[in-house]
């Protein structure tokens, strides 16, 4: 029995068959990104912070006070985006800068308490995101899936 394979219109007009980009993983993770960040911006955005701003945010209320360079690791951040973070943070009062008591050439993050009180008016916001992301899954899947997106991360 012989099977019909439907081309997408690139490959009826002569692309190579064998690729396909909606079967490539950076096409589709890019997808999913923009999927997520739209659905995240949904919950939140009204507080005009970004995802990045957010999840900032959400370490210092999970660590405490942290080194600046310490929050970029924490967050998943290069230096010059956590500096960016950082100072549009402490411009907004979301957060202080000070020397490290023990090591002055060391910067200490701290949240304010309009911070504090901003990141855990939010936490369920994010929380709520997540699920509307994930709402398509059974919760097999989605254990699976997070579990397969900290392996490739």
């Amino acid at each position: 029995m012989s099977q019909i394979i439907s081309l997408s219109p690139a490959h009826r007009n002569g692309a190579d068959p064998a690729f396909c980009v909606e079967e490539q993983v950076a096409h589709l993770l890019r997808r999913a990104h923009q999927r997520a960040c739209a659905l995240f911006l949904s919950s939140i955005g009204a507080d005009n912070l970004t995802p990045t701003q957010f999840f900032a945010l959400a370490r210092l209320h999970e660590q405490g006070p942290v080194s600046q360079n310490h929050l970029g690791r924490l967050a998943a951040m290069d230096p010059a985006t956590v500096q960016g973070v950082v100072r549009r943070l402490s411009e907004r009062g979301m957060i202080t800068r000070a020397p490290h008591p023990q090591d002055r050439r060391r910067t200490l993050l701290t949240l304010t308490k309009d911070g504090e009180a901003l990141i855990a008016g939010l936490l369920d916001s994010a929380q709520e995101a997540d699920a509307r992301l994930l709402g398509r899954l059974s919760s097999e899947e989605r254990v699976t899936f997070l579990a397969l997106l900290r392996r490739i991360t």
